[in-house]
């Protein structure tokens, strides 16, 4: 084989193995829903949620190599560009917030609502992963800069400032 296609099966299968580890979280509902006991379904569930995902990121750049995840970052990062551009339009911006506000003011009032409102005491769990993808969803729709906003928000030394918007 040529070096070129010993590359491309080595990022692949390591594009593979990060996307694998990435999706392990998705196995927690099986692992609660089986005969395992209690102990044992909380340890196999953390370490779907905390442990696995990490160890086969490490794991798939260890079979990609350096300049394969560095290939895969570059492709990734394209690809998140092209759907979330840096300046968005007001429309797409005040939908983006809808999306990202709705998920996180029904989680916040849930509690208080189950009180007045029956479905609000056992959501079903499709709602929720509704719900969580409406937030991930609105992070795209909002843009760029809006990710340069939430980012500022974790950081001290920023300091927002209000700028002009050009109108071109």
């Amino acid at each position: 084989m040529k070096a070129d296609q010993i590359r491309q099966i080595r990022t692949s299968t390591g594009a593979i193995v990060l996307i694998g580890g990435f999706l392990s979280p998705l196995l927690i509902p099986t692992v609660l829903d089986s005969d395992l006991s209690v102990s044992m379904k909380s340890i196999v569930s953390g370490l779907l949620a905390f442990g696995i995902p990490e160890l086969f990121m490490l794991v798939a750049v260890a079979i990609m190599g350096k300049s394969g995840y560095l290939y895969l970052k570059e492709k990734a990062m394209k690809f998140i560009t092209v759907i979330s551009p840096q300046q968005v339009s007001k429309i797409r911006y005040k939908m983006g917030m809808v999306l990202f506000v709705m998920p996180i003011a029904l989680g916040v009032l849930q509690p208080y609502l189950a009180h007045y409102i029956p479905f609000f005491e056992d959501i079903p769990m499709l709602w929720v992963l509704i719900s969580d993808l409406m937030l991930l969803i609105s992070l795209f729709i909002l843009g760029g800069e809006f990710w340069e906003k939430l980012k500022g928000l974790f950081l001290y030394d920023i300091i927002a400032i209000k700028r002009p918007i050009n109108k071109a």
